[in-house]
């Protein structure tokens, strides 16, 4: 993807925001999947990887909102 040299910035931005919690994601996955017999990787284990996942991918949405300029109305409507 071309990006323009603002929209890199921002990218590189976002991509700072996520190292943590990435990493923490990515330990919770990995002790998950440590703690698992093999008959217990499918069902229920997949959903809980899935839930991490999602938290990951709630946790890039708010680092490219908190970055963003708040665009509220001002003043009266």
């Amino acid at each position: 993807m071309d990006l323009t040299p603002d929209q890199k910035a921002e990218a590189q931005r976002i991509f700072d925001a996520l190292q943590a919690p990435f990493l923490d994601e990515a330990r919770r996955i990995a002790e998950l999947l440590a703690g698992k017999a093999d008959a217990q990787l499918l069902g229920k284990t997949e959903f809980e990887v899935r839930d991490a996942v999602h938290r990951l991918g709630a946790a890039a949405l708010q680092a490219a909102l908190d970055g963003r300029k708040k665009g509220g109305i001002r003043g009266r409507a």
